[in-house]
């Protein structure tokens, strides 16, 4: 592409990028507000403990009945399984975002273990596919698809970076570092344009109040990637059981019977495991550091297999909802659990090397689990021992199952260098 191109093509991609952020912001406010009203505002009103057990299997409970009652009875039927469904799909029937934006928010306030990603992404680019075919524009599906996706990292993570690493790995084609950048240039626009908005609006903070990490040591790298090892395995047994038990719920009398009794199992499990273990973990995992002082190994172990149960039966239930946002909290916990059976390893590598082992199973992406590892503990130090870590769990992880039930269409590609945007 010529840099007038390029040029022309940044004003819709700026477009996107805000539209992408106003989405997110949006469907999480909403989220918000649910949860407020559910977990503080009613207990209030009725002078019960919000935290209790019985009351948060009575939400979930609850929260799995609507979201049931939406996905059997409201136009389009909640949209597509994200269960079957990668961060990037081809762009859903514009009439099914009512009933896909009802259900994500039902199961973002509800206390649900699954994150915004997947059904923003989806909402976003329907809505701007949509958009464009009424307008005529001269972007092709597939590039507005692109975009919105990586609007929507963006605005997620708040920063371009996330995006930036993501669309690396798929672009492929020419290693020409110029060519590479030409296909990086609008979704890069999108996705600062997306995070700028999202700044103004939320200020998203993804950093966790950890020790300060100046200096690397060669026990460093051996302990790193032992937790990173652990995360991977971890996230690969996750992966492995997902399917079945993907296909067991699915076999129960329709959405409604099927989504209510996985709500009441969320319950109960989060009735065992404390309302720490709610909802999709990404604050909640401030509250699990600051609590580590009281936090016994036992506690911690309980924690993250309540956590691994929770994402296992939300995920293949019906819940609409994205799958990296619990694993961050769990390799966040099995960092805790290390770090407290062996206190010689670090907190923040410990932290950081379990986040990025869970969640490259998880996403299967070793750009975004390093972005992400790095990110959480705010130490650019970290990240040298996280490359060495990251590199036995791929061993682990490449030739394993993904953490999907069934394979879906394939991801849109981004356009490459010359092609007609």
């Amino acid at each position: 592409m010529t840099v007038r191109e390029l040029l022309r093509m940044s004003v819709p991609a700026l477009v996107i990028g805000v539209v992408a952020a106003l989405v997110l912001f949006v469907v999480e406010a909403a989220g918000a507000a649910l949860e407020t009203l559910l977990w503080d505002a009613l207990p209030g009103v009725l002078h019960v403990d919000g935290s209790s057990g019985w009351w948060i299997v009575l939400v979930l409970t609850a929260t799995g009945a609507g979201v049931g009652v939406v996905l059997r009875f409201a136009p389009g039927h909640g949209g597509r399984d994200s269960a079957t469904t990668e961060l990037i799909a081809p762009p859903l029937d514009v009439k099914t975002l009512p009933s896909l934006a009802g259900a994500t928010v039902l199961g973002l306030g509800g206390g649900v273990s699954l994150g915004p990603e997947n059904p923003v992404i989806a909402m976003t680019t329907s809505l701007l596919v949509s958009a464009g075919r009424v307008l005529r524009s001269r972007m092709r599906p597939e590039t507005i698809v692109a975009l919105a996706a990586a609007a929507t990292i963006g605005a997620l993570f708040g920063t371009p970076v996330a995006a930036a690493l993501v669309f690396t790995g798929m672009a492929g084609g020419p290693s020409d570092r110029l060519a590479l950048w030409d296909r990086l240039f609008l979704p890069l626009v999108a996705a600062g344009a997306a995070a700028v908005t999202m700044t103004f609006l939320a200020h998203p903070a993804f950093v966790v109040d950890l020790p300060t990490y100046t200096t690397p040591s060669v026990g460093d790298l051996g302990s790193a990637a032992v937790v990173a090892s652990a995360g991977a395995c971890l996230g690969v047994a996750m992966a492995w059981v997902f399917p079945a038990l993907h296909r067991f719920v699915h076999r129960m009398p329709g959405p409604v019977v099927a989504v209510t009794v996985a709500g009441a199992g969320l319950g109960l499990l989060g009735a065992v495991g404390g309302p720490v273990t709610l909802f999709n973990g990404a604050d909640e995992i401030d509250e699990l550091v600051s609590d580590r002082a009281h936090l016994s190994a036992t506690v911690l172990a309980l924690v993250i297999a309540v956590k691994c149960l929770a994402l296992l039966l939300a995920a293949a239930s019906g819940f609409r909802g994205g799958r990296i946002f619990p694993a961050v909290f769990i390799g966040a916990a099995l960092g805790l659990l290390a770090h407290e059976l062996v206190p010689a390893v670090p907190l923040t590598v410990a932290i950081a090397s379990g986040v990025v082992g869970v969640v490259l199973a998880v996403a299967r992406d070793g750009w975004i689990a390093l972005f992400i590892g790095a990110t959480i503990t705010g130490s650019v130090p970290v990240l040298a021992v996280l490359c060495v870590a990251i590199l036995p769990a791929w061993l682990i992880v490449s030739r394993a199952p993904e953490f999907i039930a069934v394979p879906s269409a394939p991801a849109v590609p981004v356009p490459r260098s010359g092609a007609r945007w």
